[in-house]
């Protein structure tokens, strides 16, 4: 074995010469290899993309699969509620209907404490109301979703806005014709009647 060096570019090409037979270069290795790695490193890249892909439409998804879910048991919260409404209309004159948690966003009356709601309810109504508090006025969905800590991708935006909508259609907050929110000015308590 013999080992020479070439001048080439700007620094020396070194060979090793076995039996009169150049071997690869080393250098020449170690570009083969870089080559190699570039291209799994893109391959990786795209498919990563692609990924983030596959995985923003299948969250817009369980997002739509969940208001889905949402809106039907409202529809037949509201359908049980008429029906018992025509059985018992002199019982719900005097007390109204007794809203269950977290079952159904419950149209607001006087009295009704935020308790009643289901949690992702009442955050949106906390978050409103402590920018009321502030003086923030109206919010976008996409604020109230940051003010919850919720990445702002179009799907989390898209179910804060139901949300926030559900409750405006209720009467527990109000929207404003630019698609805003915000708290209504009169009382809302928190935990029922205060001591």
């Amino acid at each position: 074995m013999v080992l020479f060096g070439v001048r080439q570019g700007f620094g020396v090409l070194f060979r090793f010469v076995v039996e009169g037979c150049a071997v690869a270069s080393v250098l020449g290795m170690l570009e083969e290899r870089e080559a190699a790695a570039r291209l799994r490193v893109e391959g990786l890249r795209e498919e990563v993309a692609r990924l983030a892909g596959v995985l923003e439409a299948a969250e817009i998804e369980l997002d739509r699969r969940v208001i889905a879910r949402e809106e039907l048991v409202e529809a037949l919260a509201a359908s049980a509620v008429e029906s018992t409404a025509v059985t018992e209309a002199g019982a719900e004159r005097e007390t109204g209907p007794t809203p269950v948690p977290g079952s159904t966003v419950a149209p607001w009356r006087d009295g009704l404490p935020v308790t009643v709601l289901a949690p992702d309810y009442q955050r949106i109504m906390a978050v409103l109301e402590k920018g009321r508090s502030a003086d923030r006025g109206p919010m976008k969905a996409r604020e109230i979703a940051v003010e919850l800590g919720l990445e702002t991708v179009p799907a989390k935006v898209e179910g804060v806005r139901s949300k926030a909508r559900r409750l405006a259609e209720r009467g527990w907050l109000v929207q404003e014709v630019s698609g805003m929110f915000s708290a209504p000015r009169r009382p809302v308590p928190v935990c029922g009647p205060s001591a």
